[in-house]
């Protein structure tokens, strides 16, 4: 499995008392999968997605990232093995806005010291998200979904085992969040990569492999959709929508 939640609780404190979030979540997402989390506002979707992610620490429980017990990794450690295995795609794009589409996709690159080909890589994968146009632009001079597909090339950097995406189109409208959608199928189909939706549209929610929905911090429904899981590695592999194959 590439992530395993066992007991996994999550708490925090308003008025002196204990206020759960998160209650007894165990779940299994194998490697190369789509899996999506939805529920209504206040379930835990965000937070379950923090802690698996190992961006906050859980009241209770344990989560295994790749066979990683992440929460018996110092906080540096978790940094660490978040930049070598872990992408995050957000709501809000998160884009330094004093740097070009070129350069914020060359961030996690240089953080990470990939020296010569970086920057063929960089604007390789704009160009795979159809932005092969705007590489010197400026967020400011992108619309809102031109932003969230340089957020998904920078997701993409390195190549993650793992991608995290927390509703992101929340921003977009529909047929620009369907798109951006896609293109997560997309690179999760030819990246191989293992992917986790927290979405609040039941119809992006069904294009997963498998839904689970949250209430109340408990898992309600964990089940299979139509949508089919993809073969690891198939030969001869060619997406519709994006071109040629990841660099």
């Amino acid at each position: 499995m590439m992530i395993v939640a066992e007991g996994l609780e999550k708490s925090y404190t308003s008025g002196g008392r204990p206020l759960p979030v998160l209650r007894e979540i165990d779940l299994e997402i194998p490697a190369e999968s789509f899996l999506s989390v939805v529920g209504p506002s206040g379930s835990g979707k965000t937070t379950l997605l923090g802690l698996l992610a190992g961006l906050d620490v859980p009241s209770a429980g344990r989560v295994l990232l790749d066979g990683e017990d992440i929460f018996a990794l110092t906080e540096d450690g978790r940094a660490e093995f978040r930049a070598q295995s872990v992408g995050f795609v957000f709501q809000t794009f998160h884009l330094l806005p004093t740097l070009t589409a070129l350069e914020n996709v060359l961030v996690p690159l240089e953080l990470r010291g990939d020296g010569v080909g970086k920057r063929a890589k960089a604007e390789e994968l704009l160009h795979r998200v159809g932005l092969g146009a705007r590489l010197d632009h400026y967020p400011a001079q992108l619309s809102g979904g031109e932003q969230q597909r340089v957020a998904l090339a920078r997701a993409f950097a390195n190549r993650p085992k793992i991608l995290f995406a927390d509703e992101p189109t929340g921003n977009l409208d529909r047929e620009t969040g369907s798109m951006i959608v896609g293109m997560l199928e997309d690179l999760n189909r030819e990246a191989n990569t293992t992917l986790v939706l927290v979405t609040h549209d039941l119809s992006l929610a069904e294009r997963a492999h498998r839904v689970v929905s949250l209430s109340d911090g408990r898992i309600v429904s964990d089940r299979v959709t139509s949508a089919r899981a993809p073969a690891a590695n198939p030969p001869g592999l060619e997406a519709s929508t994006m071109g040629e194959p990841m660099p």
